[in-house]
């Protein structure tokens, strides 16, 4: 079916011309071009182009010849948002390695399966992650050989009276551990790293997805399919160099990595770090630095649009305030849009197409709509059993062409296969999501044909949850569900059947207490329900979906959000 265009941005153009390079580069031109100007601004500490540039060399040159990075290589990445965050994954792409972005809320098995699954043998970590990421160094053995540990407070030089998170504040602790070293150590050695040698065909970044089967899985991202994004968001949204991004959205994760990092120093733009969302700081940063646009998900703008004082701010210079992950409630939208003048502009993407795939133009956005299929993007409603795509208004999946697709999922082409479909000569990445497209072209989501949770805009799979809490010795089985949630969207419930041994002994309490200390909070069950049974299919299976409809209709007919 042709694509209505009826509705396309004007003035942009439907096809658009990537770069041929690298994607460090672009943060020599910009360099280059603002020398001077702030890149980043943390907590009233800004960073030049130049001094950014400058540290990243340095960096770069001690992964090199310290660390032994070669061209290729994987190396972890995990830290909060901070210009370490940042200098950390340009040194990565100057040294010629893919970077490896992790979630800083997982915990040491979460992370050691992206550890051995990767490969990687260097780690670029923040001093208040130490203790999940410290049991996997191994200088001599499988694990972590070299660890670059960063403090954020060595970003912190200038006064500020903003409240500034303790974790930030800290101090730089001494080191004992065998393979660690300092961050500012590794920098004041002013080692040059050797030439780039890596180009827009090899890996640049391999993000972590989870899915179905409850391994994550890495998506092998190119230089191009990098720089697809981060171009193309650019030109959508107009960024210009004298934009100011409040860059709040964690930059592991691809939306903020693309829009609120990448896009940004590709315009020669400046950004403002949080590394902990502060509504009362967000709003002091927006009136402080001008603050043009701000990239968001639901629970923020939920939250800062809570503040009760928020008339004020002078936010009066916001000029896009965009997200996506979770539809945006209605009558939040209008709020914010009576409040700034701005609308809520959604869109949608994924891990695998290193963010966005379709994104509302910002002259006729529509609410809790993914959007138009952006630059090159060939995007279908099909039939999930036959492929054959359906008429405007149907609900089928969502399948998506175009140059942000990743090249398939590391070591696992058996999961690859799965995903790609080819229809007409073009390989097509099945997304799992229901939706359908109106008379305009608009994309909507109807509903997820894959088993997943969305969480604050956290896709939480069960399968994953589930295989992490039978480490728990007195589970016997669990079965993880989505319950409806006045703030998060959705949470997650685990139904749980406990060994006899144990039960009377371990209460619900205990296990959610477990589970927070053995998995990123955002997946972390939050309701544990003892049950003596889980349903099951004739083959044995866990009707989990059976459960799961249970929970819904109890949802709709109570309208209880625990």
């Amino acid at each position: 079916m042709p694509q209505n265009t009826a509705h396309w941005p004007p003035g942009l153009p439907r096809h658009l011309t990537l770069p041929q390079t690298h994607v460090f580069y672009n943060l020599e031109v910009s360099a280059a071009r603002f020398p001077d100007k702030p890149f980043t601004v943390f907590y009233d500490t800004p960073l030049t182009y130049a001094q950014f540039l400058r540290e990243t060399e340095y960096l770069a040159g001690h992964l090199q010849q310290v660390c032994g990075v070669k061209s290729g290589d994987r190396v972890l990445l995990c830290m909060q948002n901070s210009p370490q965050w940042a200098l950390a994954f340009y040194a990565i792409l100057r040294s010629n390695a893919v970077v490896v972005p992790v979630n800083p809320m997982n915990r040491v098995e979460e992370l050691r399966h992206c550890l051995t699954d990767s490969g990687a043998q260097v780690a670029l970590v923040a001093q208040d992650l130490l203790p999940q990421v410290g049991p996997l160094v191994d200088a001599t053995g499988e694990g972590l050989r070299h660890v670059v540990v960063a403090t954020y407070s060595d970003h912190l030089r200038a006064p500020t009276d903003l409240r500034v998170p303790d974790f930030v504040a800290a101090p730089r602790l001494p080191l004992q551990a065998e393979g660690m070293v300092a961050w500012a150590d590794a920098v004041a050695a002013g080692r040059v790293p050797g030439p780039l040698t890596t180009g827009p065909e090899d890996l640049c970044a391999m993000p972590y997805t989870s899915g179905t089967t409850g391994l994550p899985k890495g998506c092998m991202h190119t230089h191009r399919s990098v720089m697809s994004t981060l171009v193309g968001g650019v030109r959508w949204f107009g960024t210009t160099q004298d934009a100011v991004c409040l860059s709040v959205l964690p930059f592991f994760h691809v939306t903020g990595l693309s829009g609120s990092l990448n896009g940004p120093l590709y315009a020669g733009a400046t950004i403002v770090v949080l590394s902990r969302w502060d509504r009362e700081v967000a709003a002091i940063c927006m009136q402080r630095y001008r603050v043009t646009m701000w990239q968001a998900i639901s629970t923020m703008v939920i939250d800062f649009l809570a503040h009760p004082e928020l008339d004020r701010f002078d936010l009066s210079h916001l000029a896009c305030v965009r997200g996506g992950g979770a539809a945006m409630p209605d009558a939040v939208a209008a709020r914010l849009q009576a409040l700034t003048g701005q609308a809520y502009i959604e869109g949608y993407g994924m891990s695998e197409t290193m963010a966005a795939t379709h994104i509302n133009p910002l002259h006729r956005p529509k609410r809790q709509c993914l959007g138009l299929p952006v630059f090159d993007v060939d995007a279908r409603v099909v039939d999930p059993d036959t492929l054959t795509e359906l008429p405007a208004g149907d609900t089928g999946e969502i399948v998506v062409h175009g140059p942000q697709l990743m090249q398939g999922y590391w070591h696992n082409p058996q999961a690859t296969r799965e995903t790609f479909v080819d229809i007409d000569g073009k390989r097509f990445l099945r997304t799992g999501d229901l939706g359908h497209v109106d008379a305009d072209g608009y994309f909507f989501m109807t509903d997820r044909l894959k088993r997943m949770i969305n969480a604050s805009g956290f896709k939480v799979w069960p399968a994953e949850v589930e295989a992490l809490m039978y480490h728990h010795p007195a589970i016997q089985e669990a079965c993880v569900i989505g319950v409806r949630d006045a703030r998060r969207g959705e949470t997650v419930k685990a139904l749980v059947v406990l060994r006899k041994e144990h039960r009377g002994r371990v209460s619900e309490d205990d296990v959610i207490a477990w589970a927070h200390e053995h998995m990123a909070a955002y997946k972390s069950p939050r309701i544990v329900e003892f049950v003596e049974t889980l349903p099951r299919s004739g083959s044995g299976k866990v009707m989990w979906r059976e459960l799961q409809e249970q929970q819904a209709a109890r949802d709709a007919t109570t309208g209880h959000f625990p």
